[in-house]
């Protein structure tokens, strides 16, 4: 992949995500596998590649995700993700640029979403400031008014420890909040054009992602 540039996801990548829902099964993947790898994985990869020098700096590099599902604890036991997403991050919860592409089109995001307990915790702390808490709810506003669904896990009543005529109650209720936006498939996604989509949202997200980064930062439990 080096020096390789996105130039587009190939012919068949939307073709193939809409065949892998209809038929999750080890024989599907296995006839198609090129396919995913060649329309699909490589140009996700050229992407993230592409990208990592503008929004890297203080998340990491890009990674994209297995294919396969954790079908352990799951009811679902279909074996694929009917997706593939890419992701420039920390660790997980601490602010993201996010890109997934699968039979929707092109899917991009941003912020907290995950919060294990002891990023929450710093989560609910910097909303309570007069400080931070204003800021990301600007932010927040922002990312509304352009066109962002603002979405996340929320508790029905109020957080613990908080009081019911806090000013920022609503945020507070968040145990995950994050910014998306989708294109349904189209030809931009075999062009150029789908990159230059990612950069222009992703940019969007930079006040969103480097607040979570500041105030949530890397869960510092250990995984599981």
């Amino acid at each position: 992949m080096l020096g390789v540039k996105f130039t587009g996801f190939g012919e068949y990548a939307v073709d193939f995500y809409d065949g892998l829902e209809a038929d999750n099964s080890k024989s599907y993947w296995d006839q198609n596998v090129a396919v995913y790898q060649g329309d699909v994985r490589e140009p996700m990869e050229a992407l993230l590649k592409e990208l990592s020098p503008e929004f890297g700096q203080g998340f990491g590099e890009g990674k994209v995700f297995r294919p396969y599902r954790d079908v352990r604890f799951a009811k679902d036991k279909t074996p694929y993700k009917t997706h593939c997403g890419g992701v420039i991050e920390a660790g997980r919860g601490g602010g993201a640029y996010y890109v997934e592409l699968g039979p929707a089109g092109l899917r991009v995001g941003g912020g907290c979403f995950h919060l294990a307990s002891d990023q929450l915790a710093r989560f609910r702390t910097a909303v309570d400031t007069e400080l931070h808490g204003p800021a990301l709810e600007k932010i927040l506003a922002t990312l509304r008014r352009g066109g962002w669904e603002i979405n996340g896990d929320r508790l029905k009543s109020r957080p613990r420890g908080f009081a019911e005529d806090h000013p920022r109650l609503d945020l507070l209720r968040y145990r995950s909040v994050y910014a998306a936006r989708t294109w349904e498939p189209a030809d931009f996604l075999h062009e150029r054009e789908a990159l230059e989509r990612v950069r222009k949202s992703w940019r969007q997200l930079r006040a969103f992602n480097e607040w979570a980064r500041d105030h949530v930062g890397p869960s510092e439990l250990p995984r599981r």
